[in-house]
């Protein structure tokens, strides 16, 4: 989600510029990957160890940008200490993806501007190239370097981003090449280790998280808003470290979690959620439940009113529609606000209070939550006839 190398401000032209350490790198890099290392294998076999550690290795440096990167440092969607931040940083330079800062500073700008041809820097809608690889491969006249780092002015305070940043090139290479190397050298299998655990590790790391800005804004589902290409896709959560639930992201780009069900496979939300039970993360942001489920109702009625916009009886049909949608927000409001004032309720020592008062907010509670489930249920079935 961010580019390999950083650059000075210089006048581009209009058609872009070719910038050709980044072509030579990926290119060079991916030749090798789909080359050199099924070749090696057939030739010379691989050693248990090496695959371990390469996917070993993956893990470490994808999560790195998953929790760090992109939920810590982009959106600031948790808090962390300052040994995890160091880790994250770390893992970072292993990732090969420019600086917390630089990917972040993108990244924020991709989020404010989604699908704009000159101001998303990997905008989707100039193709699944462009998104993917082509805004790293070509230098566009767009201006977004012009003020490079202004829009992170929380991050150049923080020490640990901009030490990373200053030494990112000398440390990111040599982690690179050092830690397959040192690896190889401890096995006894050193051009495996550095085939493996050093190039197709990062060719594999590389595109899987360039597919969230390809694929996730192409392929899946979107139910929480239409108003950007962002999709929903469980194939690339379970490949990204839980980063493919990317409609819900966009809606909700505070929320520390993608996948916002438990059963969700997103890893990051699990360790960011289990290192808070021991103080290592704090103040973790989470989207109103009632706000989700608004704007998952609204997007089902802008669907099925663009569907049956062109039917003789559409009026009569969104008529019920709108009906049904605003019993909906209504339910909405009555079970969260009983749900406040029982949850307060139990904060709060109550001990004094009389017993009847403690059974009438539960039993508001259960009475709104079971017209709630009702309603939707009703909503759900009219909405999909149509949507």
């Amino acid at each position: 989600m961010s580019d390999v190398q950083s650059y000075a401000n210089e006048p581009s032209k209009k058609k872009g510029e070719l910038i050709w350490a980044n072509i030579i790198f990926f290119g060079l890099s991916f030749l090798a990957a789909v080359t050199l290392v099924p070749w090696y294998g057939m030739e010379y076999g691989y050693h248990w160890s090496t695959w371990m550690w390469g996917i070993g290795l993956w893990l470490f440096s994808s999560t790195s940008i998953s929790m760090g990167y992109h939920r810590l440092w982009s959106h600031r969607a948790y808090e962390a200490n300052a040994f995890l931040r160091g880790l994250l940083a770390f893992g970072g330079c292993l990732a090969l993806q420019n600086s917390a800062l630089h990917w972040s500073s993108d990244h924020r700008m991709h989020h404010k501007h989604v699908d704009h041809d000159e101001k998303d820097p990997y905008s989707a809608s100039l193709g699944f190239w462009h998104s993917h690889i082509g805004w790293i491969l070509k230098r566009r006249d767009n201006g977004r370097y012009n003020e490079q780092y202004d829009r992170c002015p929380d991050l150049k305070r923080q020490k640990i981003v901009m030490f990373q940043h200053k030494y990112y090139w000398v440390l990111s290479i040599g982690l690179n090449v050092a830690v397959p190397a040192l690896l190889g050298l401890a096995y006894g299998h050193f051009w495996e280790m550095m085939l493996v655990a050093g190039v197709f590790r990062l060719v594999w790391s590389h595109h899987l998280t360039f597919f969230i800005n390809s694929l996730a804004h192409i392929w899946g589902s979107r139910p929480y808003t239409e108003e950007n290409s962002a999709r929903d896709n469980f194939i690339l959560a379970v490949l990204t470290g839980g980063e493919g639930y990317h409609n819900y992201h966009h809606k909700f780009q505070l929320d520390y979690r993608n996948g916002i069900r438990w059963w969700h496979f997103d890893p990051s939300k699990w360790w960011i959620k289990s290192l808070s039970w021991i103080g290592v993360t704090k103040n973790l942001k989470v989207a109103p439940a009632h706000k989700i489920e608004r704007a998952k109702a609204e997007t089902l009625l802008l669907k099925a009113k663009e569907k049956t916009a062109h039917l003789p009886n559409a009026e009569e049909i969104m008529q019920k529609l709108h009906d049904e949608y605003d019993q909906l927000v209504a339910h909405m409001a009555e079970f969260y606000e009983a749900k406040k004032a029982w949850i307060e309720s139990k904060k709060a020592d109550l001990a004094h209070e009389i017993a009847e008062e403690k059974a009438h907010l539960i039993e508001n509670y259960e009475q709104f939550k079971l017209k709630l489930e009702e309603q939707k249920l009703n909503w759900m079935k009219l909405a999909r006839q149509y949507a």
